[in-house]
């Protein structure tokens, strides 16, 4: 799926993994999910530190987590992240195994502070200039504390969900299920 100029890229930026990480897959047997498994091969075949599951459990379908090697995903992508948002792919890689964020340290002490459970969901279209930098946010905090997840939603993908809860333009963030 991707290049061989994003590849040879992306295999520099991977070199920067300090712990090996899974790239946990919840397919189904849509072009998307092709697509999908196509991009997380070509991304596991990039580096002996990135592995490839086809086992998740997400009830969104097609759909991804990373993780570091043996933990749960914290970040998932419901959707392909190309476009605007493959930063975003690129730097929860890079953070989920171990390379630090470009955060002060006084955030990080905020974000691994945080009090209570949060599972955000940030609704994006891969149009969309404003979304990565929440996107990544959110993320970065899913990294720095175990008690928060996040999940970027394309919602030309899930566009049933987007109409569910009348999602009339992106950026829309949910924690917890709220708005």
């Amino acid at each position: 799926m991707l290049d061989s100029s994003i590849k040879t890229q992306l295999k520099a930026y991977l070199e920067k993994l300090v712990q090996p990480i899974e790239l946990v897959a919840s397919l189904d047997d849509s072009a998307t999910a092709q697509e999908m498994r196509s991009l997380l091969a070509d991304i596991a075949e990039l580096s002996d530190k990135v592995s490839l599951r086809e086992d998740g459990q997400a009830a969104r379908r097609p759909s991804f987590g990373i993780a570091r090697a043996g933990q749960s995903p914290r970040i998932h992508f419901a959707g392909i992240p190309m476009g605007h948002e493959f930063t975003s792919l690129v730097l929860a890689l890079l953070q989920s195994g171990g390379h630090p964020p470009k955060v002060e340290a006084e955030v990080v002490e905020q974000i691994k502070g945080l009090d209570g459970k949060f599972s955000f969901e940030t609704f994006i279209s891969l149009s969309c200039h404003n979304c990565p930098d929440v996107v990544q946010a959110l993320n970065t905090m899913a990294v720095l504390n175990p008690n928060v997840e996040a999940v970027m939603i394309d919602g030309g993908v899930f566009q049933q969900e987007v109409e569910e809860r009348q999602i009339r333009g992106v950026r829309a963030i949910y924690r917890n299920g709220e708005a």
